[in-house]
């Protein structure tokens, strides 16, 4: 008898069958009349996948002819977890909710602007008995209380933690927002007052505040203590650094410390709305060879042209360094604030980019994917 074999062929893989019981026959041996032959199951292996099956005759009318019945059972390839280099193992996420806020006292609630401050910022405090657990770069929400105009509860707020994870008093038993009160006049002419904001920034000490979240995972901080870390904020978007810089300079903490280069750029419009300017300038000078510092007012400074000093005008005047440090696998940049600042620093870097050859939208998105390119901006 002769058997008409199929080779099965892989680019990749290397078959190699073992069939118990067939013998194979020269192709120029006579072939015998059949009605139906029945062949013990074989068994072929590829490299990573195995699977059965057998041969049956066709009949005696398609002498020597046969159909393969396959049963395939493959092996999923096992899903590679990717290990993010962010501060997320253990992260808790959305412990209360709308329907269900946490209840917290305001403990504390100061301005922290001069008087001639275009606008109001303030600092507050909020009891959480521990319950609100959070990382450094999160954020929470705030239910103003009340209803709207149609008659429907307030719908939550959300505020980057202007806090480290221990909290203000070291104890992770409170959180910190930054916010500036909202205050604007509309297209009629009318003053037009923020719910939210303005709620936050009259509470007195002893208020009740609901609290929802925490929310977040796109600015929490590198696990690496060697990381350089480089800070953009404009106004209260400085409000999730505050809380980075705390870990590193202002705590002691077992498993975590500090060996890098944390620089940070701040960019507000007056010098009197240089918020938390007293803790920066006295982490710079307890720590100059791990943290720079740099300001940029753009009402009371420019530049040699004579522009005004914006966050990214600033900037510029690095703007070599910065690009040498983006080409370290481990520098991670943070933008918080508002969106028009990325604009300007795409501008800086695209030409920077060319000079060594690379497309910086390109080299963007690859620092975003490695987790070395953090926006949260509005």
């Amino acid at each position: 008898m002769a058997l008409q074999t199929a080779a099965l062929s892989s680019t990749s893989s290397t078959a190699a069958a073992a069939c118990p019981g067939i013998e194979r026959l020269s192709s120029n041996a006579p072939r015998p009349s059949i009605d139906r032959v029945s062949l013990p199951a074989c068994k072929t292996f590829f490299r990573g996948t195995s699977f059965s099956h057998e041969i049956v005759g066709a009949g005696a009318k398609s002498e020597g002819r046969f159909t393969v019945r396959a049963s395939v059972a493959t092996e999923a390839p096992a899903k590679v977890v990717k290990e993010s280099k962010k501060n997320d193992e253990g992260l808790v996420t959305n412990t209360f909710k709308p329907k269900s806020p946490y209840t917290g006292l305001c403990l504390l609630n100061t301005k922290i602007v001069g008087d001639d401050a275009p606008g109001e910022t303030w600092h507050m405090v909020f009891s959480t008995e521990g319950k609100v657990d959070y990382r450094e770069g999160q954020s929470i929400g705030v239910i103003p209380p009340g209803v709207d105009a149609n008659g429907k509860p307030h719908k939550l707020r959300l505020y980057s933690i202007a806090s480290s994870a221990l909290g203000d008093f070291g104890d992770k038993k409170t959180v910190s927002l930054c916010v500036k009160r909202l205050v604007y006049t509309n297209d009629k002419g009318e003053e037009v007052k923020g719910v939210c904001s303005n709620f936050l920034c009259d509470l007195k000490p002893g208020s009740p505040v609901d609290i929802t979240g925490p929310v977040g995972k796109e600015m929490l901080m590198p696990k690496d203590p060697n990381a350089n870390i480089i800070m953009l904020a404009t106004g209260t978007g400085i409000a999730p650094f505050r809380g980075f810089l705390w870990k590193m300079f202002f705590e002691e903490h077992a498993d975590y410390k500090f060996n890098g280069l944390a620089w940070l750029f701040l960019g507000v419009p007056t010098s009197s709305t240089l918020l938390y300017r007293e803790e920066f300038e006295l982490m710079k000078e307890k720590f100059p060879d791990n943290f720079r510092l740099d300001f940029a007012v753009s009402r009371e400074q420019t530049n040699e042209k004579g522009e005004k000093m914006y966050i990214q005008t600033r900037m510029a005047q690095y703007a070599k360094e910065l690009w040498e440090l983006l080409k370290k696998d481990n520098t991670y940049v943070y933008m918080c604030g508002l969106k028009g600042m990325e604009k300007g620093i795409d501008e800086i870097m695209t030409s920077l980019a060319a000079e060594d050859g690379y497309d910086w939208q390109e080299y963007k998105k690859q620092l975003k994917k490695n987790e070395q390119w953090n926006v949260e901006v509005y």
